[in-house]
């Protein structure tokens, strides 16, 4: 199908963007597409303009700022995977990024069109959950900061407000912290069925899953669970045990609720036992 018919603008800064977004309240932001575009083919979003940010300077880069890294919203998978800061500090991302897609989706996906489309299977999600990493928004009243942990707040929701746009995402830097995610991905769009994020420093764990439920969530039942403990393979696999009910979690044609259950121990694990080396 084609999409419906739509304005398209093209923004040069973020101020650019924002006043756009004013005079179109309606319009959709275009960072990388692969989102967006499959959704107005089908018809299922149909906005009447798009804002293409896709060349604004200022939403690029990866850089290190004291005992943080920021990361520009237009930086795209393949920019995250290859970096060597990322590598260096915070590996966990470009091994989650490695796991989306395609070599053609990584080269044009981008994190904050991931973040700010909070898909409840990204692999992303999970990992800034895990990292305590903090959102950067800006809009029309000025910029304001969300935590990761507030930030995803539903199915394809955020605390974003109208009008505003992701323009950072900054990861606090843990030296010695041990990190990994693990992922059983979908056989055909290689989003995660289940996918699991966990980030160990000294005696605490934060650990984040994706796909299970309507939005990535912190696994708090696995976190006290292995709080002040070593990580042991026993002590891993005693804390893996029942970590979410099935309850109120996704059921689709690829898995039952009962078994994202169940995945979501056997991801926690798997993870767990990587960054522990074991």
């Amino acid at each position: 199908m084609y999409t419906a018919e739509f304005t398209y603008k093209k923004a040069g800064s973020i101020s650019e963007a924002i006043s756009l977004l004013q005079q179109h309240p309606d319009a959709k932001l275009l960072a990388g597409g692969h989102s967006l575009i499959p959704t107005m083919k089908l018809r299922l979003a149909s906005p009447p303009a798009l804002i293409d940010i896709s060349k604004v300077a200022e939403l690029r880069g990866i850089r290190l700022e004291g005992d943080h890294l920021v990361i520009g919203a237009m930086t795209t998978y393949h920019e995250l995977e290859t970096s060597d800061l990322l590598k260096q500090h915070c590996p966990i991302i470009p091994q989650a990024v490695h796991q989306i897609g395609d070599p053609m989706v990584r080269a044009k996906g981008t994190i904050g069109g991931s973040l700010a489309h909070a898909d409840p299977a990204a692999d992303l999600p999970a990992s800034m959950l895990a990292l305590d990493a903090k959102i950067k928004v800006q809009g029309p009243g000025g910029a304001r900061v969300i935590a990761a942990d507030n930030f995803f707040t539903g199915m394809f929701s955020t605390a974003m407000q109208e009008g505003e746009i992701l323009t950072e995402v900054h990861v606090p830097v843990r030296a010695g912290a041990r990190m990994a995610y693990a992922k059983f991905p979908h056989p055909a769009s290689r989003y995660a069925v289940v996918g699991v994020a966990v980030v160990a420093d000294g005696g605490s764990v934060r650990a984040a899953v994706t796909g299970a439920g309507e939005h990535a969530m912190r696994l708090s039942k696995l976190e006290q669970a292995l709080a002040g403990k070593p990580l042991t393979a026993e002590n891993i696999t005693a804390a893996c045990q029942g970590l979410l009910p099935p309850d109120h979690l996704n059921h689709d044609l690829v898995a039952s609720k009962e078994y994202r259950a169940h995945l979501v121990d056997v991801m926690a694990k798997r993870a767990l036992m990587q960054a522990a080396g074991l």
